[in-house]
């Protein structure tokens, strides 16, 4: 019930983290320039704004656009420092509803010796190569992007450790556990917090449609094909479970029940009675259908003897606080991944 529930209920605000439909991509549909194979991925620009804030514009060759990174650096750089990628959620970091906006990422990392990449884009793309460009979301080739274009050019840039983690809340907790199943060996270890990695069984696909086309206005079969096509099936990580064997995996989900942060004294409530009631009603109808999935992807990840460690909340809805929280108790252990031998 409360998984129909969320689907039915998936609206706009819900927790911040599933916004309205975005402008469209800059890149037209379809339009490559024509010399775009003879011009290689790259770091086209770098800006500054504090002492460890960046902004990193890096041109993507398969997708054929410049795609912006907001970085945390170390505060010291002359040390090798691995990498953390932060994904954001269906709105890509493209709205308001950002791990910088909505957390105190760059403050809790501001001692850590990491390097923190969230790239701005990529709004209701699940971060998937999608098999054809859309009318409104352009061309997505995110997977290529994150795992084969922008790892060796930051590595080469920052003189990285070669070690590199991947996390992501929401749609992108479906995106980190596909991610690192399509380049074996890439990251230490992964971490989707509230994410439903179901992606080919009805419930999985009635979700996802609603963020790509109800939400974000495209074409969900320009991703991966018919519905009843394998392409569902190959980019469901329930059923390519066994392929994270070597990658340590975080699970984080809770109730859907109100929780320490659903109430009007809540930072990101502000005292406002309709926002609060949209993260009870929506934002805790959503998380209890993520609450059934990860439980089901936790069942999968054990059966194929994958290193797993599931943080179930008893409450809490699907709402930015609780992906703050996930985010201080699982960086312990992520950590220690990256500083794995």
């Amino acid at each position: 019930m409360a998984a129909a529930a969320a689907v039915l209920l998936v609206g706009p605000g819900v927790a911040a983290a599933e916004p309205s439909v975005l402008a469209p991509s800059p890149s037209a549909p379809g339009v490559v320039a024509p010399n775009a194979a003879e011009r290689p991925s790259r770091i086209v620009a770098t800006e500054r704004h504090t002492p460890q804030q960046e902004t990193v514009t890096v041109y993507s060759a398969a997708m054929d656009r410049n795609i912006p990174l907001t970085v945390l650096r170390p505060r010291n750089t002359a040390e090798p420092a691995p990498v953390l990628y932060l994904l954001n959620g269906a709105g890509g970091g493209e709205d308001s509803a950002t791990w910088q906006e909505k957390t105190d990422y760059a403050q809790f990392f501001a001692d850590k010796h990491v390097n923190v990449v969230t790239p701005v884009g990529g709004a209701f793309s699940y971060y998937t190569d999608w098999q054809r460009d859309d009318p409104v979301l352009g061309r997505n080739k995110w997977q290529t992007f994150l795992t084969r274009e922008l790892p060796p050019l930051l590595d080469r840039e920052w003189g990285t450790t070669g070690a590199n983690a991947l996390a992501g809340i929401s749609m992108a907790g479906t995106s980190v556990l596909n991610l690192a199943i399509s380049a074996p060996k890439l990251y230490r270890s992964v971490a989707a917090y509230s994410g439903c990695a179901r992606t080919s069984d009805p419930l999985g696909q009635a979700y996802i449609r609603t963020v790509v086309e109800d939400r974000g206005g495209a074409d969900v079969t320009n991703m991966w094909g018919p519905l009843d096509g394998p392409g569902w099936r190959a980019n469901d990580p329930y059923f390519q479970a066994d392929k994270l064997r070597g990658t340590k995996v975080y699970l984080t989900a809770g109730t859907g029940l109100p929780g320490q942060y659903d109430n009007l004294g809540a930072r990101l409530i502000q005292g406002d009675p309709l926002v609060l009631a949209d993260q009870l009603l929506l934002g805790g109808a959503i998380e209890a259908t993520v609450f059934t999935c990860t439980q089901q992807m936790r069942e999968a990840l054990t059966r194929e003897g994958v290193d797993t460690t599931m943080l179930q909340r008893p409450a809490g809805t699907h709402s930015w606080q609780y992906w703050e929280a996930d985010l201080h108790q699982t960086w312990p252990s992520i950590a220690a991944d990256l500083r794995r031998r």
